[in-house]
């Protein structure tokens, strides 16, 4: 047990050596166009939730909802823990610092199923939403943008907050257009979004259960789940323990919004229930306006795809620098993946992101959105188990932003996350368990007999403490 849930060296601030620190550059608004952006709300609406529409009717939006409520109770987790413990490394950092080295291990793979299969996937989409001016196969366009945002990767990080600055403007304008058109042309009243209906395959309608909510509340949490990438950014934050929680809470509230409110336009404005489980929002923007306006809607949506990928490279590359600096790999490849650029960022674990993502969209990744769904809620229940222990020892009485009702927060967490495994398809479950599997065998031959020169989890200096911050009593 002592590398799981009670080691020594989980309960030290800093466990191993900092070759390299990124440099402190962006401030909360950058922070949170960044991690906006990696939301990227609009992208999300039209790639992502068409699949919850197809399998929820008229309870997609009752699953977002619920999925953002628990998703509050996440969001205090990763400020508690990401002012805490301020880390490129996000999550794994957290988690090896707190609740041991192994649970840090293997929170890392997890996240970096999650941050390897979702750019592809999302990056693909952009093809459909290119229709109205090109046609272009998906693979092709999807490639295209995981080497744009590559490219981008690799520019300053505050230049690119101003480049998705700008992608996100319009992609919201494209979420609050569908918004309004959609209840502008209501077919059913607001008693749809509480009686949860789908279209039958053999015609006509089924109601929708329960469990098949349970079922859907992984996606529905991966949804809204860019509002981590905070936490990534807090090693390149001015003020960490100010900024994190602020730019984490901020983000999850409005990115809710901006994903909630055209899913309740789209149920109630669908012309029928077929529509609705059709999933394709550009042909119902067209009904509803003209093709005019159809082709600007897709327009911002294929930005803002590409907005993703920027965000989703510059998160990605940023997890493989920290697991280098932290020793995860041999030492060529730890160095290797630790160089900074002349802009002061990870290049080579830049490309090591951007490339190998841009193959993956010529692979058939249908599964993959299932793989993810899982990755994220097993993600999210080891924070939980973190945040238990974020109040033990020298912790206790460290500067950071603390959570209102700890510990009831990451307790109602954990059962939940773990009912939620429960009810996702076992062909899914297999393949993340599968892999994790896999990975705890690399731990427990490699990592763990080298227990003195790998996996030496490093949490970076603070150069300056920051009032104002509350402090649970000792």
């Amino acid at each position: 047990m002592t590398d799981t849930l009670s080691a020594p060296q989980a309960l030290s601030p800093a466990t191993g050596p900092v070759p390299q620190k990124l440099r402190r550059s962006i401030g909360v608004v950058g922070g949170t166009l960044l991690t906006l952006s990696c939301v990227t709300p609009a992208s999300t609406l039209f790639v992502v939730v068409p699949d919850l529409f197809a399998g929820l009717g008229t309870w997609t939006a009752l699953t977002i909802a619920i999925g953002s409520l628990l998703c509050i109770g996440v969001a205090f987790c990763y400020s508690e823990l990401g002012t805490l413990i301020p880390s490129a490394g996000g999550e794994y950092a957290m988690v090896s610092t707190l609740a041991g080295r192994l649970a840090g291990w293997l929170v890392f793979v997890l996240s970096l199923l999650v941050v390897m299969i979702v750019p592809p996937v999302i990056a693909m989409g952009t093809a459909d939403y290119l229709a109205p001016v090109i046609d272009v196969p998906a693979p092709v366009a999807g490639g295209g943008v995981m080497l744009l945002a590559t490219l981008a990767g690799l520019l300053d990080l505050r230049a690119n907050a101003w480049i998705t600055g700008v992608f996100l403007v319009l992609e919201v304008i494209a979420a609050a257009l569908v918004a309004v058109l959609g209840f502008a042309h209501a077919e059913r009243g607001a008693g749809s979004l509480v009686h949860g209906t789908v279209a039958a395959e053999a015609g006509g309608t089924s109601p929708v259960t329960a469990m098949m909510v349970v079922s859907g509340l992984a996606i529905a949490l991966f949804v809204t789940q860019g509002f981590s990438t905070a936490v990534y950014l807090s090693e390149e934050l001015e003020k960490p323990r100010r900024d994190v929680p602020r730019t984490v809470l901020a983000t999850l509230a409005i990115s809710t919004a901006v994903i909630l409110v055209p899913v309740v336009a789209i149920t109630v404005g669908a012309p029928d229930l077929d529509a609705l489980v059709s999933g394709d929002i550009g042909a119902m923007v067209t009904a509803w306006s003209n093709s005019a306006v159809g082709t600007f809607v897709s327009l911002c949506v294929a930005l803002a795809i590409v907005n993703a990928g920027i965000v989703m490279v510059i998160q990605n590359s940023r997890v493989l620098f920290a697991s280098a600096r932290d020793k995860a790999w041999p030492e060529p490849v730890n160095n290797a993946l630790a160089r900074l650029g002349r802009f002061g960022s990870p290049w080579v674990a830049t490309l090591l992101v951007g490339v190998p993502g841009a193959a993956m969209c010529f692979v058939n990744l249908d599964t993959l959105y299932g793989v993810t769904g899982v990755s994220v809620t097993g993600m999210y229940l080891l924070v939980a188990v973190a945040a238990l222990f974020s109040r033990r020892g020298e912790h206790r009485g460290s500067a950071a932003w603390r959570m209102p009702l700890w510990p009831a927060v990451p307790v109602v967490l954990i059962a939940v996350f773990a009912y939620i495994l429960t009810q996702q398809e076992t062909a899914y479950l297999l393949w993340t368990g599968g892999i994790t599997a896999v990975a705890t065998l690399y731990w427990a031959l490699y990592l763990r007999p080298r227990k003195d020169t790998r996996w030496l989890v490093s949490i970076p200096e603070d150069t300056e403490p920051e009032p104002g911050i509350a402090v649970a009593a000792a």
